[in-house]
C-alpha cells in the first residue's frame, strides 16, 4: 500500500512539474532516468532479500556446529548475492513483462516513478530492519503508477491473479514442507 500510494503521488508530481515538456523529450529523459532507477531497485532488492538468505544459512551453520559463534562467513555473503542475481536474471524478465505489459502499459515516466518508489520503500524497510517482499512492493508501485492514468488502465483481473498467487504461496509451502517432513526425517 505504501508503494502504491508513493508511486501514485510521485507520478502525479512528475506530470505536474513537467507539464510543458514535449512527450518525446520527456520519454527520452525518463528512459535515461530508468537506468538510475533500475539500478536503485536492483541494489535495494539485493540488500533486502540477500540478508534474509544469509541469515537462514548462517543460522543453519551455527545450529549444525559448522561455525562456533554466530556470524556470516564471506562465502555465504557471496553465494547469497549470486543466488539473488541469478534468480532475478532467470525469472525477473517474466515478472517485468507481466507487470509492465499485462497489468498496465508502462511508459518511461511511469516506470521511473514505480522504480524510484519501490526502491525507496525497500531501502527504508531494509534500514529499519523490516523484512518485506520486494515483489509485493514493486507490484504495488507499478499498480500505483498505472492508476494515475485512470483506474481502468490497470488490468485488475491480472493484478487479482497475482494477489491470489501471493495468498496461496504460504499455505502451499506449508503443505509441501509437511509432505516432505517424514521422508526427510527417515533419510537423516
Amino acid at each position: 500500500m505504501i508503494a502504491f500510494a508513493g508511486a501514485f503521488v510521485l507520478l502525479l508530481l512528475i506530470f505536474w512539474a513537467l507539464l510543458r515538456l514535449t512527450p518525446g523529450f520527456a520519454n527520452r529523459t525518463f528512459r535515461l532516468g530508468q537506468l538510475v532507477s533500475g539500478t536503485w531497485v536492483a541494489f535495494t532488492h539485493g540488500a533486502n532479500d540477500a540478508q534474509k538468505t544469509m541469515g537462514v544459512i548462517a543460522l543453519a551453520l551455527f545450529e549444525s556446529g559448522h561455525i562456533s559463534h554466530f556470524y556470516i562467513p564471506t562465502w555465504v555473503i557471496v553465494s547469497s548475492g549470486l543466488a539473488i542475481a541469478l534468480g532475478t536474471y532467470s525469472g525477473g524478465w517474466r515478472i517485468m513483462r507481466t507487470l509492465g505489459q499485462r497489468v498496465i502499459s508502462m511508459e518511461p515516466a511511469s516506470g521511473f516513478a514505480a522504480q524510484m518508489t519501490a526502491g525507496a520503500t525497500i531501502y527504508f524497510a531494509t534500514k529499519l530492519g523490516y523484512p518485506l517482499s520486494t515483489t509485493h512492493v514493486i507490484s504495488g508501485s507499478v499498480l500505483g503508477a498505472g492508476a494515475t492514468k485512470r483506474l481502468s488502465a490497470v488490468r485488475w483481473g491480472v493484478a487479482g491473479n497475482i494477489v491470489v498467487a501471493w495468498l496461496l504461496t504460504i499455505p502451499a509451502a506449508g503443505l509441501v514442507a509437511a509432505a516432505l517432513y517424514w521422508p526427510v526425517q527417515a533419510i537423516f
